[in-house]
C-alpha cells in the first residue's frame, strides 16, 4: 500500500538492526488477485473489531484520544470522533503500489494513524481512492484519474511534518511479509531515496524500491521500531 512494506527487507530485532534479504518473488507472470473481489470480502463486519484493529495501529496514548474511521459500503465513516488531530483507520488493499501483486488481495489489512499533517494532506489519497474502488472504476481508470489529479494539483502535496504510525501487531500487510515490523512512516513530496539514505547497509530508514507504482505526490520513508503498539518486543509475534 502505499502502505505495503518491501518484502526483502527484514529486521533483526534483538539487536535492532536492518539487514537486507533476497527477494520472495512470486513466479513471472503469476498475480494470485487479478481483479477485485466481492466487496464483502474487504468489509470487516464487527465494528467494534475494527474500531479495535484501527487503533492498535500507535501506542494508547495517541490512538485512544483520535479519530476513527471505519470501512462501509459507501465510504469511510467516523466511528469516533477524536480530540488529538490524530485519525487512525484499517487501509485495504487498494492503497498499495499499483504494481503490488497485492493490489486486490481482500486479506490486506493496514492499521494505520495519521497525525495531524498527514490527516490533511495523506489521508485524502486513501478517501480518494476508496471512493473511486467503491464506485466501481477499474483499476487502469483508477490510476489514470489518480495521475491526472496529481499533475493537475488536485491531490495535497505532503504537508511537512506527516507522518503516520503502523505498529498494530494485527496487521496484514501482503501474502509475502504478513505482519511485517512494526514501523513509523514519513510522507514526503516525490524524492530520492538517497535524500534518506534509504534502504543503505546500516541506515534504519527503509522504501519500498520493488514496488514503485505510486501515482499520488508522495514518497514514504519507512523506520522499523522495536515494538507493537501494546509495548511488546515485535520479536515476540509471527
Amino acid at each position: 500500500m502505499r502502505l505495503t512494506a518491501p518484502d526483502r527487507i527484514a529486521m533483526v530485532l534483538g539487536s535492532l538492526a536492518l539487514l537486507i534479504l533476497p527477494c520472495l518473488h512470486a513466479e513471472p507472470g503469476a498475480n494470485p488477485y487479478p481483479a477485485m473481489a466481492p466487496l464483502s470480502q474487504y468489509l470487516i463486519q464487527d465494528r467494534t473489531a475494527e474500531i479495535a484493529l484501527a487503533q492498535s495501529s500507535a501506542p494508547k496514548s495517541i490512538s485512544g484520544a483520535a479519530t476513527v474511521l471505519v470501512l462501509g459500503p459507501k465510504g469511510y465513516e467516523t466511528a469516533i470522533v477524536g480530540k488529538n488531530g490524530f485519525t487512525c483507520l484499517v487501509e485495504r488493499s487498494w492503497m498499495s503500489p499499483f504494481d503490488s501483486p497485492d493490489f486486490w488481495n481482500p486479506k490486506l489489512r493496514g492499521p494505520v494513524c495519521y497525525n495531524p499533517a498527514a490527516v490533511k494532506s495523506i489521508l485524502p489519497y486513501t478517501l480518494n481512492r476508496t471512493k473511486l474502488v467503491l464506485e466501481g472504476v477499474s483499476k487502469a481508470e483508477l490510476h489514470e484519474r489518480i495521475g491526472s489529479a496529481a499533475w493537475h494539483h488536485q491531490l495535497p502535496q505532503p504537508k511537512p511534518g506527516a507522518m503516520s504510525y503502523m505498529m498494530s501487531k494485527d496487521g496484514y500487510l501482503g501474502d509475502s511479509v504478513g505482519h511485517w515490523h512494526p514501523h513509523l512512516m514519513f510522507h514526503l513530496p516525490k524524492t530520492d531515496g538517497a535524500s534518506w539514505g534509504a534502504n543503505l547497509p546500516g541506515s534504519p530508514v527503509v522504501i519500498n524500491d520493488e514496488y514503485t507504482d505510486v501515482p499520488e505526490p508522495e514518497t514514504i520513508f519507512m523506520v522499523p521500531v522495536g515494538a507493537w503498539s501494546d509495548g511488546t518486543p515485535a520479536h515476540s509475534h509471527n
